[in-house]
């Protein structure tokens, strides 16, 4: 039989065991949870939208075709949208009724998605090219990047070049909205691909790395229109493609030949990002998590969060800037373009900051696209032209 000396010592040994075990379980469950959600982020599968709502099929109000929507998603968005199938485009124009259950939008352009059909609602207006969407000419290219041929879309115009750069897993076509308004302005347009795009090179990694390696690919872009007659460029961002436009400003040796920059719905602060969409998902401790996903997805790329944080890192080359948001945005945080245009006079950045009421994740153009386009094109003329 033990002495009661020894089943005293043992004590402490079990408990300082336990606790360990205990403080390992933790951790694993801490590292698995940022895993998770840093492959939410970082997995480029994971970022290709899928069909998420729900034709009610085809009906009219007051004489007006119109499509019938399951309540859900982005269904009651305001603006011109893209109404999306397995098959099937359609426009979709303002809501003409809801209810707690159904959503009834006039249908501008196309037919009706059979009822029961799943759909999705997307501000890219177009699912094809220059020429079939909007009648204009233009060229399939090939840009040359460290990792491979890159594919792309030249419209042809001046020795000024529009870099026409898509967000997170989306495509070129989410730049067809704004190329009449270039193409008139005279400028050439190339609205390019990136690493891991469908049809590009995936990173080594095959990972996302937030614009932080991508802005190479944009670089890339940048020395195959000074091989192809470009003299000055507007460099011109979407979402994620805002971040890799921020990062060309920041990295490239080429940043002095940007003359002009717009970003729409940018990402100007993956920090605030990340708990905008943390909360969105109803997490709790939404901060924390968000830091862990954050530390993993450093870990797991070596993206530097740091240096994308544009409020307390700007790039050092700061040209005349354009920056659309929308006030409804869900995804990308309104107020961290909202605290960057308040702080641009101290940054000494020529900055005009435009917030779109209602307007949800890169949708100003469809709110308003009357606007966008004049204000664009104002700017465009004053600082690029």
């Amino acid at each position: 039989m033990s002495s009661p000396g020894v089943r005293r010592g043992r004590a402490p040994r079990i408990v300082i065991v336990s606790t360990a075990s205990a403080l390992v379980v933790v951790l694993g469950l801490l590292l698995g949870v940022g895993w998770y959600y840093s492959g939410e982020l970082l997995d480029p599968a994971k970022a290709v939208p899928g069909y998420g709502d729900v034709s009610l099929g085809a009906t009219a109000v007051n004489g007006v075709s119109a499509v019938s929507l399951q309540k859900g998603g982005d269904t009651a968005n305001e603006g011109l949208w893209g109404l999306e199938w397995p098959g099937g485009f359609a426009h979709l124009g303002k809501v003409l009724s809801q209810d707690d259950t159904k959503v009834v939008r006039e249908l501008v352009l196309g037919t009706a998605p059979p009822s029961d059909t799943k759909v999705r609602m997307t501000p890219a207006m177009w699912p094809s090219d220059p020429k079939a969407a909007l009648g204009l000419d233009f060229q399939e290219v090939r840009v040359q990047s460290e990792l491979g041929a890159m594919p792309a879309w030249y419209t042809p115009g001046s020795s000024t070049w529009v870099i026409a750069v898509h967000g997170h897993g989306g495509t070129r076509q989410e730049t067809l909205r704004v190329i009449p308004a270039l193409h008139q302005l005279g400028f050439g347009v190339l609205s390019v691909t990136y690493r891991n795009d469908a049809g590009a090179p995936a990173s080594p990694d095959g990972l996302y790395h937030l614009g932080d390696s991508e802005w190479r690919d944009v670089e890339a872009a940048m020395r195959y229109g000074t091989e192809h007659g470009a003299k000055k460029f507007v460099l011109y961002g979407w979402s994620m493609g805002g971040a890799v436009v921020e990062q060309v400003l920041a990295q490239s040796a080429l940043a002095g030949q940007v003359s002009a920059v717009v970003l729409d719905a940018p990402v100007v602060s993956w920090t605030k990002t990340l708990d905008l969409q943390a909360a969105n998902r109803g997490l709790p401790l939404t901060g924390p998590l968000a830091r862990l996903a954050e530390l993993v997805s450093g870990w797991r790329t070596g993206t530097d969060f740091g240096r994308m944080e544009l409020l307390d890192s700007p790039p050092a080359h700061r040209p005349p800037t354009l920056l659309f948001h929308g006030a409804a945005d869900s995804t990308v945080p309104v107020r961290a373009s909202r605290d960057l245009a308040a702080a641009a006079s101290r940054l000494g950045w020529p900055l005009t900051y435009v917030e779109v009421p209602g307007a949800e994740h890169t949708a100003a153009w469809n709110v308003d696209r009357q606007s966008y386009e004049r204000t664009m094109s104002e700017f465009l003329t004053k600082f690029a032209g």
